[in-house]
């Protein structure tokens, strides 16, 4: 249903259909290669045909949406391989972020962190795996957030954009939250022990071990 409280064109109206067209494809309402009809999406979205259009070269240089010639544009697919040369990426960017947060974070965040790990084990606990995979990507970006590494952050934000399908689809896979858990567990560990080194060698081991999920 259109959202009467924003405009039908300009500027406003293009923010608000990418917001909404993000919102869709990350929660998976668009399926990969999904077809992106303009006036469909004008339609559902309240907005000109001309604000779909600017919003998607947006989505676009996002990673989320891909032009085919004289075929408009549709939900991109992400391959396993190359949902696997991102997470070699991220590997270096939450590195280099978990380090930082080790070396810098006051005692409120470590303690923010460590509520996080006693939550995200009474998920797994509970049998409760969309819980898990809330929590898993909160510890994520509060690591991130308290390292101030804005340039990684934003870089970041772009590469997991494209893999939260992937991502989803491991976290639901039978006895991955607890093999995670564990790797998290020793991430937060790490930083609370305010140890670089080892906080960044936990994030390649835990997303090594993704890698290895992804390809398995």
């Amino acid at each position: 249903m259109p959202d009467q409280g924003c405009p039908s064109s300009g500027e406003q109206a293009k923010r608000h259909a990418v917001a909404q067209l993000r919102q869709a494809i990350l929660w998976g309402d668009m399926a990969p290669a999904q077809r992106l009809v303009e006036d469909e999406l004008a339609e559902r979205f309240g907005v000109t045909r001309a604000g779909i259009r600017a919003a998607l070269i947006d989505l676009e240089a996002q990673g989320l949406v891909e032009r085919i010639h004289n075929r408009g544009s549709r939900v991109r697919v992400v391959t396993v391989e190359e949902a696997v040369a991102i997470t070699e990426c991220r590997m270096v960017l939450e590195g280099l972020c978990a380090a930082k947060t080790a070396a810098t974070a006051d005692d409120a965040q470590l303690d923010r962190l460590a509520e996080l790990g006693r939550a995200m084990t009474k998920a797994v606990a509970d049998g409760d795996p969309l819980t898990y995979s809330q929590l898993n990507q909160e510890l994520h970006t509060r690591i991130q957030e308290f390292s101030g590494q804005w340039t990684a952050v934003a870089l970041l934000d772009r590469l997991n954009s494209q893999l939260v399908r992937h991502r989803f689809q491991l976290e639901l896979r039978p006895g991955r939250s607890q093999r995670s858990l564990i790797e998290h567990l020793a991430l937060i560990e790490a930083i609370r022990a305010r140890n670089p080194e080892s906080a960044e060698a936990a994030v390649r081991a835990h997303l090594t071990s993704v890698i290895e999920a992804l390809r398995g």
